[in-house]
């Protein structure tokens, strides 16, 4: 089964209004932002990752939903699948604890289980926020707004790449792969003026296609303006492969935003260093997801990014 066939058949079950028909990454209950995200080793982390960081990791792809709605951290749950590894655990839960302190994350409890030997770890984390006066879901978006892309894409698909390669590779693209920064207080800023925003954990093209289909508009990217890191440019190049590559990687945890034509984000209070690109535009008529280069037409990949399967063997350290 697909994963966009599983929520199918999911929402005959989630017909509250909080799960806004399971269209979003997060529900909306009473003023509270919640969301939920695993991480299965050997998907999203590769075996030989450090504890810490896939403790980091978990915390952190939460987080980047809440950034996405513009919320406030504010209290988790943890569910943790204890090994027969107390070295690792204990690694595991210092990676936790660090991403909690940085973000002012409260675990308030959980659960736990214990693995039979071997098994590939699996862990999971709900994540609460609260909700600011606006709370802008993938759905919101209008004809004629600006896609904004915050942060860089690409890195981290290198960063794994790197690691795939070789285990002992370090570096920048290797510390985005396993400790992504989730834009939190660039989300507060964006959600007063944004119509629509979403972070990109599953591949820029098959996410700005979701937004776009939730909105029931068309999404127009241009290859040419994604946000691409120095040191992505250094190891892959910038040329129409090298962007292909970035706008289906996945991992980025940057943010996609969509928002009126005249809104202008550079005029917010955003964090210093905050990367921000306009790379394209929501429009009523097309297919779901258009893309170009140079001005031309460029045609769309045969994959748009990661999505989950069942029926096929788990791919190491794929996307969540």
């Amino acid at each position: 089964m697909r994963e966009s066939q599983a929520i199918q058949r999911l929402r005959r079950i989630a017909t509250s209004p909080a799960a806004l028909g399971l269209t979003d990454d997060t529900a909306l209950l009473d003023g509270l932002v919640l969301t939920h995200d695993s991480i299965a080793e050997g998907i999203h982390f590769l075996p030989s990752d450090p504890a810490a960081s896939v403790g980091w990791k978990l915390v952190a792809v939460n987080l980047s939903d809440l950034a996405a709605k513009g919320a406030t951290p504010a209290a988790a749950l943890l569910s943790l699948a204890l090994s027969d590894d107390d070295a690792w655990d204990i690694g595991f839960l210092d990676g936790v604890e660090a991403a909690c302190e940085s973000y002012g994350l409260a675990l308030v409890g959980g659960d736990t289980i214990s693995l039979p030997p071997g098994a590939p770890r699996v862990f999971g984390l709900t994540a609460i926020g609260r909700a600011g006066d606006k709370v802008p879901l993938r759905s919101g978006g209008k004809d004629g707004d600006a896609l904004w892309i915050v942060g860089t894409l690409g890195d981290s698909a290198v960063g794994l790449d790197l690691l795939r390669e070789d285990a002992a590779s370090t570096g920048p693209l290797v510390d985005v792969y396993r400790r992504p920064v989730p834009q939190l207080a660039a989300g507060q800023a964006l959600a007063t003026l944004a119509n629509a925003m979403m972070d990109v954990s599953d591949g820029l093209l098959l996410d700005a296609m979701r937004m776009a289909e939730a909105s029931a508009l068309s999404a127009e990217i241009d290859l040419d303006a994604l946000p691409l890191s120095k040191a992505f440019v250094a190891e892959r190049s910038g040329d129409l492969s090298a962007r292909l590559f970035a706008a289906t990687g996945g991992d980025d945890y940057a943010l996609l935003v969509a928002m009126p034509p005249d809104a202008d984000p550079l005029r917010l209070s955003l964090p210093s260093g905050t990367t921000i690109s306009r790379i394209g535009t929501l429009v009523a008529e097309g297919s779901l997801l258009a893309l170009s280069s140079g001005g031309s037409p460029v045609p769309l990949p045969e994959h748009l990014g990661h999505e989950h399967r069942s029926n096929s063997p788990a791919p190491v350290a794929d996307r969540s």
